[in-house]
């Protein structure tokens, strides 16, 4: 197989498409919706394309052997996933794919399964898939070739360009939400202690400790009234410096719901539409977080 660099980037841009149909139609069924599966927003996912390229190229040596090529295709394209995952979690801070619900999986990026499956896939396109393909690109006028991949080429830049930056924005905000809510759960864990030294078990036992960030900022509300409530019924509950700071947490409060409101108005459609595409997509650093922007997602689609 000797092709020229518009070739190989046609196979790229033509198996990336393909990769999406695939996954897209997967993904879809499974939500019983559609689904417009991948990292970016065009019909393309460069995973698959990238698997296919490297496909071709580690079973040239083997062609005439089935059982190297499946090998081949097995090492090369788990380690491609592996590699794509790292680099990806690295930058983004979140992770695209997760394989940690499957057995003989290996730190939720590779698993057995997938392994396997890729070494039947590269069996399969090698002796089969790709040869109408290959037939395909070498029918067509050389010119037509070169405007048809330089037209891919440009619009599949622009359309990663803007997703690397969706992915770096939304890293970014999951982030400053995930600063919020460790200041928000620090000033429960200040308010518990207020309680506790005003002897006021009630209060304490009334709200629970709470993490999901809805559920703190209500109860961070509630437990704000209450105290508000004990002040007005009984001044002399807590001594000046205490109410001084309570006064000051309260205002912090506020200042922090403000943030959160800010940075969920931040998640412009570019950012919603990547979450909707990835509805397994977790965070090491921030998952809760991230399940907390699920949420608002989801809550809008269903409005």
């Amino acid at each position: 197989m000797h092709y020229n660099i518009t070739q190989w980037l046609f196979f790229f841009y033509f198996y990336s498409f393909l990769g999406w149909c695939f996954e897209s139609t997967w993904v879809s069924l499974k939500s019983k919706k559609f689904i417009n599966r991948g990292f970016m927003r065009g019909p393309f996912l460069p995973l698959y394309g990238s698997g296919a390229t490297m496909m071709l190229v580690v079973s040239m040596p083997f062609r005439d052997n089935v059982i190297l090529t499946y090998f081949a295709g097995c090492v090369g394209a788990t380690a491609l996933e592996y590699v794509t995952g790292i680099a990806m979690e690295t930058l983004f801070q979140v992770r695209y794919w997760d394989y940690s619900n499957r057995k003989f999986n290996f730190q939720g990026r590779i698993c057995m399964r997938s392994t396997i499956v890729w070494g039947f896939f590269t069996i399969m396109m090698t002796n089969v898939g790709h040869r109408p393909v290959e037939q395909l690109v070498f029918s067509m006028p050389p010119k037509l070739l070169y405007y048809i991949t330089l037209l891919l080429t440009i619009y599949i830049a622009a359309d990663f360009a803007l997703s690397f930056k969706a992915a770096i924005d939304l890293r970014n905000i999951l982030a400053k939400m995930q600063r919020v809510k460790e200041e928000l759960m620090r000033m429960q864990k200040r308010l518990d202690v207020i309680s506790a030294f005003n002897n006021d078990e009630k209060e304490q036992k009334k709200h629970e400790r709470v993490s999901r960030m809805d559920d703190l900022i209500e109860s961070l509300g509630q437990r704000f009234n209450s105290i508000k409530e004990m002040i007005q019924n009984a001044p002399g509950a807590y001594m000046d410096s205490v109410r001084d700071e309570i006064a000051e947490l309260r205002a912090r409060y506020y200042l922090y719901m403000e943030s959160r409101r800010n940075y969920k108005e931040m998640l412009d459609f570019y950012k919603r539409d990547m979450i909707r595409n990835n509805p397994d997509m977790v965070s090491t650093a921030f998952n809760d977080t991230l399940d907390d922007i699920k949420s608002v997602v989801s809550s809008e689609e269903s409005k």
